[in-house]
C-alpha cells in the first residue's frame, strides 16, 4: 500500500518551498559531532560533517522531546555508493547543515548494527513509497513514529526528486503550522504496518508451496544470461540452493540447469573479481558484467556455499576453484589477525566507484609484454575504449571490466595464471577502497558455516582451522558473561545487543563446525544458543522468532519476518537450526517449534514461495524424511575415519552426522544427545547407526 505521503500533504495544502531564514554556525562549534566516540565505520565517516549528528539512543530523543523537535533519521552503511553521494553533497555542505542542525535532531544509524531499527523503517519506507534502498530518509517525532519516508535526496531539486534545501523548510512549517496533517499520517502508517505485523491465524504450511516456488523461478529464469529477472541482478544463493535441494529429491535436470548456468555465468562475468577473487555485491546489466563493485561478507560465504554443494552434486571442479578463490579473498584480505571476519569492502576508491578494480588498455600494456596483451584479450573482453559506462552519462569511459563471455581452454592455464598475478601485483599498489573492518556476529555465522563445509567438500583441513579459530573469537569477544551474544566487535570492544540474525547464523555456523569436525564444545555452544534465542526471540503466541528479543528498545512495532532479502532470514535459518538440533540432541520439541516456525508465516508462504525460498529449504529437509548417522569409533583413527569419508560421500543433503568419538572424556556427547548413550561399537570395529523418520535400523 502506498500512503499519500507528507509531501503530497506539502504541495497539496500550498506550503512553501523557499527556505526559511536560519541561525548560523560560529567558531565554538565542534569540529567533529557526537559520532567520532562511534566504533561504527559508518557512523565515524559522517564525525566531522557539519551536522550535528547523534547516534541512536536515549539522548537523541530526549533532546528532541526538550526542544519539540521531529527527528531526521538517517540510515546505511559503509560501503553504500549512494550513502556516500548524499554525504559528500548535503552532509558535509554547510548550507544543508544549517537546515538540519535549526529544525531537526539528527540521528545515524549503521544498518548493520541496528538491523531491527533497519527492518522496522525500510518496511515503512516501502510502505510509503512502494521502494527503498539505502540511503534510508525517515523523518518521525520523538515518540519514533515516522511520518515522512524516502531514500537518496539531493542537495537542490532534481528532476523529480525533491532537494533537501526545498524539502526540509517545509516538513518544518508543516510540524509547526499543521500539526494535525502530521497526525493522520502517522495513525494511517500505525494502522498499516500493525495490521501488516501482526499474526492473527496461522495455516499447515503444504507441500505444494515447494512445487509453487520451483515454477516461480521457472518462469523468471533468464534463458540467455542465467539468473532470474532482468537487471539489476543479485546472486541471491540462498534461491539457488533451495533449487539444488529440490534437484537432489527431484533429479529434474531443468532445475539443476538454473543452477549450473547461472553459477557458471557469475562466474564468467565482471560481477566476479577475476584479479583478486571473490564477488561483487550486484550486477548492474543483464548479463552480470558491470557490478556495483562493493564486496559484502555475506555474499561470500553464502557464495562459497553454493559454489561447494554444486560441485559436491555435479563433479565440475570449476566450482570448486571458484569456492576456493573466495576462502583465498576472505583469508588474505578479510580476516583478523584474532579470528574474526571483516564485514564488507567499498565500491568507491579515490572518489570513483570501481576505480580501484577496472584497467585502461594503457594501464594494461605497461605491466604486460605484447605476448601477454593478446593472451589478455583472447580470454578477457578489452577494448581500448573500454567496456565500464560513466555511472552518470553512461558512456564509455576507457576503463575495462575484466570478463570473459564463454567458455574459454585458457582458463586455469599457467600463462592466464601468470599475467593474473602480475596485474593483482600492480593493482595492490592501488589506492584501496575503504574496508569496514567490524567484525558482525551473523555475517561472521555465515562464513564459519561455509569454511566448515568446505573443509568436508574440498578435504581441506584449513578452512576448518580457521573457521574454529573464528568461533573460538566469537566465543571469547561476542559472548556476555550470561551467555547471550554482542552484536559487534571493533577496535577491542565489543557492543550492541544481539538480534535474531546473530543468533541463528552463529548457530548454523556452530553446527557445520561440529559436523566437520565432531568437536563437542560447538555443539554444546550451538545448544546453548537456541536455548537462549527461544526464551528471548520466541513468539509465545504464534510461533517463530521476533528481530529483537524481549529486553530490546521498544519501537512503535515488534518486528518479526521470514522474508528472504540478500540473505536468508534469522526465521529461516532458525527453522533449519531446529530441525538439525532436534535430531542431533533428540529433543522433539524444537522439531515441532520449527513446524510452528514455517506455519506461521504459511499464508505469507503461500502468497510469494519464492521469497521464502530458504524458509521452504527447511520445510523440504523435513518432508523428505531426514536421517540421523551416528558412528561409533575412534576420531584419531586413519581406519574410522575412512568409514566417515565413506559415510560423508553416501548420506543424503538432508542427514544429521554424529560421531560418537570413543577417546572422548566422560562420554561428553550423551550430556548434549542423551540418547546415543548405549551407542557402542560393535566387536571392536567402527559402528555405523541410521535412524529415518524417528525409526532405527539395525546398526552396520
Amino acid at each position: 500500500m502506498k500512503f499519500l505521503i507528507i509531501l503530497g500533504i506539502l504541495i497539496t495544502h500550498g506550503y512553501s518551498f523557499l527556505p526559511f531564514p536560519r541561525a548560523g554556525m560560529d567558531e565554538t562549534d565542534q569540529i567533529m559531532n557526537r559520532l567520532a566516540k562511534s566504533k561504527s565505520p559508518y557512523l565515524l565517516q559522517h564525525a566531522d560533517n557539519p551536522v550535528d549528528w547523534y547516534p541512536w539512543g536515549t539522548e537523541a530523543f530526549d533532546q528532541a522531546r526538550k526542544m519539540k523537535r521531529p527527528i531526521f533519521l538517517s540510515i546505511g552503511y559503509s560501503t553504500c555508493h549512494w550513502c556516500h553521494v548524499m554525504e559528500h553533497e548535503s552532509f558535509e555542505d554547510e548550507e544543508v547543515a544549517r537546515l538540519l542542525n535549526d529544525y531537526f535532531i539528527c540521528i545515524k544509524v549503521d544498518r548493520e548494527e541496528m538491523p531491527e531499527v533497519d527492518h522496522v523503517y525500510m518496511s515503512v519506507c516501502q510502505a510509503m513509497t512502494g521502494s527503498g534502498g539505502w540511503p534510508l530518509t525517515i523523518i518521525m517525532t520523538p515518540d519514533k513514529e515516522p511520518f515522512f519516508a524516502g531514500t537518496y535526496f539531493p542537495k537542490i531539486t532534481r528532476g523529480q526528486r525533491i532537494g533537501l534545501l526545498e524539502l526540509l523548510p517545509a516538513i518544518n512549517q508543516v510540524w509547526n503550522t499543521d500539526r494535525s496533517k502530521i497526525d493522520n499520517t502517522i495513525r494511517a502508517i500505525n494502522e498499516f504496518m500493525r495490521k501488516n505485523s501482526a499474526k492473527n491465524n496461522k495455516s499447515n504450511l503444504s507441500a505444494a508451496a515447494v512445487e509453487a516456488a520451483v515454477n516461480q523461478f521457472i518462469d523468471r529464469y533468464d534463458t540467455l544470461e542465467g539468473g532470474f529477472g532482468r537487471a539489476p541482478k543479485f546472486p541471491s544463493p540462498h534461491n539457488l540452493i533451495f533449487l539444488l535441494r529440490y534437484y537432489e529429491s527431484s533429479h529434474d535436470p531443468s532445475v539443476l540447469e538454473m543452477v549450473t548456468h547461472t553459477l557458471s555465468a557469475m562466474n564468467r562475468g565482471g560481477i566476479y573479481d577475476h584479479i583478486g577473487f571473490g564477488f561483487h555485491r550486484y550486477s548492474t546489466d543483464q548479463k552480470w558484467i558491470v557490478p556495483h563493485f562493493e564486496k559484502m561478507l555475506y555474499d561470500q560465504a553464502l557464495l562459497a556455499l553454493v559454489y561447494l554443494e554444486t560441485y559436491k552434486v555435479t563433479g565440475n571442479m570449476d566450482y570448486a576453484i571458484t569456492a576456493e578463490e573466495i576462502f583465498k579473498y576472505i583469508e588474505r584480505d578479510m580476516t583478523d589477525p584474532l579470528g574474526g571476519y571483516y564485514s564488507a569492502e567499498d565500491a568507491d576508491s579515490e572518489g570513483e566507484e570501481g576505480k580501484f578494480y577496472t584497467w585502461t588498455s594503457n594501464e594494461l600494456q605497461d605491466v604486460l609484454t605484447p605476448d601477454e596483451m593478446t593472451i589478455l584479450k583472447k580470454y578477457y573482453n578489452i577494448s581500448t575504449e573500454g567496456n565500464f559506462p560513466d555511472e552518470a552519462t553512461g558512456q564509455k569511459t576507457g576503463g575495462n571490466i575484466l570478463f570473459y563471455p564463454e567458455e574459454n581452454d585458457l582458463k586455469g592455464s599457467a600463462d592466464l595464471t601468470k599475467i593474473t598475478q602480475k596485474l593483482f601485483k600492480t593493482r595492490d599498489l592501488r589506492i584501496h577502497p575503504l574496508k569496514d573492518d567490524k567484525i558482525l556476529t551473523d555475517w561472521n555465522g555465515l562464513m564459519i558455516a561455509a569454511k566448515a563445509r568446505g573443509a568436508i567438500v574440498l578435504k581441506n583441513e584449513k578452512l576448518l582451522k580457521s573457521a574454529e579459530k573464528a568461533a573460538n573469537f566469537l566465543l571469547k569477544h561476542l559472548r556476555a558473561k550470561d551467555g547471550r551474544l554482542w552484536k559487534r566487535y571493533r577496535d577491542g570492544e565489543s557492543g550492541m545487543d544481539g538480534h535474531l540474525d546473530d543468533y541463528a547464523f552463529f548457530i548454523w555456523g556452530l553446527i557445520e563446525l561440529y559436523q566437520a569436525g565432531f568437536d563437542i564444545k560447538y555443539l554444546s555452544a550451538a545448544v546453548e544458543l537456541t536455548e537462549i534465542a527461544l526464551i528471548d526471540f520466541w513468539d509465545d503466541s504464534f510461533g517463530g522468532f521476533f528481530l529483537g528479543s524481549d529486553d530490546a528498545e521498544k519501537l512503535f512495532i515488534r518486528p518479526r519476518t521470514g522474508y528472504d532479502g540478500a540473505i536468508p532470514s534469522g526465521n529461516s535459518v532458525m527453522a533449519m537450526n531446529l530441525l538439525r538440533l532436534g535430531r542431533i540432541t533428540g529433543n522433539i520439541n524444537w522439531i515441532d517449534q520449527a513446524y510452528d516456525t514455517w506455519d506461521s508465516f504459511a499464508d505469507e508462504i503461500t502468497k510469494t514461495p519464492s521469497g521464502y525460498a530458504a524458509m521452504l529449504n527447511a520445510f523440504h529437509f523435513e518432508s523428505k524424511g531426514p536421517k540421523e548417522i551416528v558412528i561409533v569409533g575412534h576420531l584419531n583413527s586413519s581406519a574410522d575415519r575412512k568409514i566417515l569419508d565413506i559415510v560423508r560421500s553416501e548420506s543424503h543433503y538432508n542427514s544429521v552426522i554424529i560421531f560418537k568419538d570413543l577417546d572422548a572424556l566422560n562420554d561428553s556427547l550423551s550430556k548434549v544427545a542423551k540418547w546415543t548413550k548405549e551407542h557402542r561399537e560393535i566387536n571392536g570395529k567402527p559402528t555405523v547407526f541410521i535412524c529415518e523418520n524417528f525409526t532405527c535400523k539395525l546398526p552396520t
